[in-house]
């Protein structure tokens, strides 16, 4: 029964995770241009590890409760999801794309990448919802020990997925790197940016309106 449980906790995280936000991009990019890939995928877990813990232990309770809480993080994510697709829509079109020389501005500071990666969890309000809402009030169900099995289960999706988004694009590296591969991958994450904003602008909709 506590496999059963952690592995919901697993495919749940899963389903959370994969879908390209913010930080897959940033993770992506870096695996990409292998520069400190599994350090920005170490720190990105371990932010969701944080995030899910405090949703499971009551956290999500508070945030679902409130619906002036429910508006700034929905709002908040829908402005950082657009800005976020925006940048990347500019640089899908930036002249450097096609520039092989782009090389050496590719390459980031391990301070940096730390700093990209506080930003594209902790001032993401979307990150809250997945992990805190969603993560923590399905774990929040749970009694006793399948608590900490779910819980153990969602981590271990962190894990898992960032390790090998971060490897896989490193290995693949080679081709991932082409500019037009590169245009349409920054393409890409702008029209899910803007789709997840979308989505966010439709559950305040309905939460307020329905």
């Amino acid at each position: 029964m506590s496999y059963l449980v952690a592995m919901k906790g697993f495919t749940l995280g899963l389903s959370m995770i994969v879908p390209i936000g913010a930080q897959n991009a940033m993770i992506l990019n870096q695996g990409i241009n292998r520069n400190h890939h599994l350090l920005a995928a170490a720190l990105c877990a371990f932010y969701d590890i944080l995030l899910i813990s405090v949703g499971i232990m009551g956290g999500s309770l508070i945030l679902n409760s409130s619906d002036i809480m429910f508006t700034l993080l929905t709002w908040g994510g829908i402005l950082f999801l657009i800005g976020y697709g925006a940048s990347s829509y500019q640089a899908a079109l930036s002249p450097q794309t096609s520039e092989k020389g782009n090389k050496n501005t590719a390459h980031k500071s391990i301070k940096v990448v730390v700093l990209t990666s506080l930003v594209v969890t902790f001032l993401n309000p979307h990150a809250y919802i997945d992990t805190v809402m969603v993560i923590g009030s399905v774990g929040g169900q749970f009694d006793g020990l399948n608590k900490y099995y779910f819980m153990a289960g969602a981590m271990a999706a962190s894990l898992t997925w960032f390790f090998t988004l971060a490897s896989g694009a490193a290995k693949l590296s080679h081709i991932l790197a082409r500019p037009k591969v590169k245009q349409g991958i920054d393409l890409a994450i702008a029209a899910v940016m803007w789709i997840i904003a979308a989505s966010l602008f439709q559950s305040w909709i309905e939460r307020f309106y329905s």
